[in-house]
Parts: C-alpha cells; sequence; structure tokens
C-alpha cells in the first residue's frame, strides 16, 4: 500500500479537520468536491446534489468540467455514506440485490461513514472512517484519522475527472 503523498496531505488535512468541526457542532456533512490546483494553490469546493443517478451524473460532469477549467492536480470528494458492517461485506451483492441501496437495508446492518477519495495523477486514494458519537450528545458525532489505501485502478462515475495534462498519457503515472 502506498503512502499518500505529503503534498496532498497538506492540502486535504483542513478539509477533513473542517468536516470533523461541522459533525462534532452537530451539523450533517453536505457531499462536496474539492478542486485544487498546486501551481495557482486555489482549491474551489462545489456542493454534490445526490438525490438520484441523472443527479449523480450532473454532478460528476460539473465537477470535470471545473477540473478542467483550473487545469487541477487533484480532486477530493467528501460525503456522509453507509458502509455495510464487516460480517455483512461478503453479502454486499445480495444486499444490493434484495434492498436496492444501503439506505433501505436494515439500519442495523450498516454504518455511518464519512467517505473520503482523492484522484491524483497518480491514483486514487480512498478512506472510509466511521461516524461516532461525541460524548453524550445525539446530535454531536465525530470522525476518526482516515487510513487511506491507494488504487490504481478504478471505475465509476466520481473517477477520471482530472484533465490531461500536456506531458501525460492518462492518470496512473508513478510517484516520485
Amino acid at each position: 500500500m502506498s503512502q499518500l503523498p505529503e503534498r496532498y496531505r497538506a492540502a486535504i488535512a483542513p478539509l477533513i479537520d473542517k468536516a470533523r468541526e461541522l459533525l462534532e457542532q452537530g451539523e450533517e456533512l453536505a457531499p462536496m468536491a474539492f478542486v485544487g490546483n498546486f501551481t495557482t494553490g486555489a482549491t474551489i469546493p462545489t456542493a454534490l446534489v445526490m438525490r438520484s443517478p441523472a443527479d449523480k451524473d450532473a454532478a460528476a460532469r460539473t465537477v470535470k468540467m471545473l477540473a478542467e477549467q483550473l487545469d487541477a492536480d487533484f480532486v477530493f470528494v467528501l460525503m456522509e455514506a453507509y458502509s455495510l458492517r464487516a460480517d455483512k461485506v461478503a453479502r454486499y451483492e445480495e444486499i444490493l440485490d434484495e434492498y436496492g441501496s444501503l439506505a433501505d437495508c436494515p439500519a442495523s446492518w450498516r454504518i455511518d461513514v464519512v467517505s473520503l477519495s482523492l484522484e491524483t495523477r497518480h491514483g486514487v486514494w480512498v478512506a472510509q472512517v466511521p461516524v461516532k458519537p461525541k460524548g453524550i450528545s445525539k446530535k454531536k458525532r465525530t470522525i476518526g484519522v482516515p487510513e487511506f489505501r491507494h488504487y490504481t485502478e478504478v471505475e465509476g462515475r466520481f473517477t477520471d475527472l482530472l484533465p490531461v495534462k500536456d506531458a501525460e498519457g492518462g492518470a496512473g503515472g508513478t510517484l516520485h
């Protein structure tokens, strides 16, 4: 497993800290994408509407266009999501077939997580951090420190969002 390069870690750490702060204040996390360019130092946030597959497709197109306009070096997507408990993961496909989504499966089978995805020119780093109650509050929640895993081959509507730079043949280059 490859370590998340420090340059990217430094760029996204304040965004993760802000997400944690919002949860600890009792807020919900709106699905967000942050599109960044290291040369200009710009990181542009954009809210993601995720109500339907068509909304998700439109959101992905919007992020891709923004990444192109910004000549982006990374896209960081952050949102609350559901994940399956460890003892139910092997039944993932069966659960989706039966219930259609994790949101519709029995609540005792799933856990709340913050899903983090960082697309770079060197692959994608992904983390899911369980959301835990903060103290005795029923509204305030928190997350621990994300442990990112590196993937060189991923698929989905929120991948391949970065523009191809002149000297590149596409995403998935080496880290040097």
